[in-house]
């Protein structure tokens, strides 16, 4: 999932909102999204 989500972050279809949708889901990690994003941005997960 991380590799797919980072080619298409990449190729600008995927945005940094649906990406942190993504860490919340479980699906990548905080620091998966981090190093997609190139950039340190807080996640936090919903309850």
């Amino acid at each position: 999932m991380y590799e797919l989500l980072k080619i298409r972050y990449e190729r600008n279809f995927v945005r940094k909102d649906q990406l942190q949708r993504y860490v919340i889901l479980g699906k990548i990690t905080q620091e998966q999204y981090l190093d997609i994003v190139g950039e340190k941005q807080e996640v936090e997960k919903e309850v």
